[in-house]
């Protein structure tokens, strides 16, 4: 695998397991009152189009790492629209 490469999935794995405390919290606890629905917002959509243009390159690291934020943000997202 290409070093440029192994640099991607580092990259992604880092900025997507910076997620996971969060999301656990946020399960554990249902409390999202300190959580902005318009970020959220606007942060997923984000998301979902890096995954496009990842998908559109067929680039392993930018699939891998905004598939799984997208997984992790999205149950951030989704907790935030049924708890408030």
């Amino acid at each position: 695998m290409p070093f440029v490469t192994v640099l991607g999935m580092v990259a992604g794995v880092l900025t997507t397991v910076a997620f996971l405390p969060q999301v656990m919290r946020t399960w554990r606890t249902r409390s999202t009152a300190d959580i902005s629905l318009v970020m959220f917002l606007i942060y997923v959509t984000g998301i979902v189009l890096w995954l496009i243009y990842g998908l559109m390159l067929s680039d392993l690291p930018l699939i891998t790492s905004n598939a799984v934020t997208l997984l992790f943000a999205g149950t951030i997202l989704g907790l935030k629209l049924k708890h408030g």
